[in-house]
């Protein structure tokens, strides 16, 4: 019964281990500084803004680190934040960005992307709650959406997409 239980333990340490590998080996893929174009809206009802932006992207074995600006209309610029960590598969961490303040992130990878359920510091667009993915699109590309919830539709919006491309 005892060499059951020191197997059971050792397979589940080792299950444990390799997800955390992973997860070490798909943020390294996301180091680096990246540029790239998208569209914004402040509200869900707003008009689409193009916007271009730069990120430096550094990561830890449990870590991602998003720092960047987005610039619209040549006049506007806005810095965009996240900070992960990582235990295990899930993720949490802060996102800076929107003028309602610092807003908290929850969530997990799946595949190439990584899901996060965005709780504002205020109330945006009739709540608090919105999402952000984090994807890898192939080895030097990242795109980074944000949807909300349009209170008049209770459609999912996007109110945010960025396409980035690694610079050298």
């Amino acid at each position: 019964m005892k060499s059951a239980t020191a197997l059971l333990a050792t397979a589940w340490m080792s299950c444990a281990t390799g997800a955390h590998a992973d997860e070490a080996s798909f943020l390294r893929t996301l180091q680096g500084n990246f540029a790239g174009e998208g569209t914004a809206r402040i509200r869900t009802s707003s008009p689409v803004m193009n916007i271009s932006c730069n990120f430096t992207s550094d990561t830890t074995e449990n870590s991602l680190s998003l720092d960047g600006n987005c610039r619209a209309m040549l006049i506007m610029t806005r810095e965009i934040r996240a900070d992960l960590k990582t235990d295990g598969t899930a993720y949490t961490g802060t996102y800076i960005g929107s003028r309602s303040g610092p807003a908290g992130l929850s969530g997990s990878r799946e595949g190439n992307a990584i899901n996060l359920d965005i709780h504002w510091a205020k109330i945006i667009n009739g709540d608090r709650d919105a999402e952000l993915t984090v994807e890898k699109i192939d080895a030097d590309d990242m795109r980074m959406t944000v949807t909300d919830m349009d209170p008049a539709t209770g459609r999912m919006v996007v109110t945010s997409r960025i396409d980035l491309k690694r610079t050298r």
